[in-house]
């Protein structure tokens, strides 16, 4: 079964603030993104390049610092919501959980770290062991998979998105940057 593939990668080492590349499956790049530093409200911007001229997409929380967060995912050319996503705050201190939903908040999907034995041993044992999340839909069909490779350098997560996945593009892209900056802090 065919399937689309692209990878974001962020430097480990950033002196305030992080950066991600995002390629496709033949390593070019299609996307980059700043992230700014003590923000209270995530606010990320994914642009086509590192001038950071055209904006593609943006990820932006709906509050404050909160532990179940809900970021909108909205693609920039058209100004329109393709979806949401919201880290499952007490479900995620084991394991981490993603709701995925639509742009109407319906829940659509789920992100899931691959198992909650390997949770346990990589937040508090050591952090050597690469995550591996599955995107299902409701009828927990798999959608996508994001599985992180050990570099103690650049955190690199590769994006599998099946071919028969119905979800915009935006909303996995979304959901890979997500995942890279956010449980990436756990490192």
């Amino acid at each position: 079964m065919p399937q689309t593939e692209f990878t974001i990668r962020r430097k480990v080492l950033t002196i305030l603030g992080a950066k991600f590349h995002l390629y496709n499956a033949s390593g070019e790049l299609f996307g980059f993104c700043k992230q700014k530093a003590f923000k209270l409200k995530e606010d990320i911007r994914i642009y086509t390049d590192e001038t950071m001229d055209e904006e593609r997409l943006s990820i932006m929380a709906r509050s404050i610092i909160d532990f179940g967060a809900a970021y909108d995912v909205v693609d920039s050319a058209s100004g329109e919501k393709v979806g949401a996503l919201r880290r499952k705050g007490m479900a995620s201190i084991i394991r981490d959980e993603w709701s995925v939903l639509d742009e109407n908040d319906l829940e659509i999907g789920l992100i899931r770290e691959d198992s909650a034995w390997l949770a346990v041993v990589r937040r508090y044992v050591f952090n050597i062991i690469p995550q591996t999340f599955h995107l299902v839909d409701n009828d927990g069909y798999q959608l996508a998979e994001f599985r992180t490779h050990f570099n103690p350098f650049i955190h690199r997560l590769t994006v599998t998105i099946d071919e028969e996945c119905q979800l915009h593009s935006y909303l996995v892209l979304a959901a890979g940057v997500l995942l890279v900056a956010i449980e990436g802090r756990q490192e």
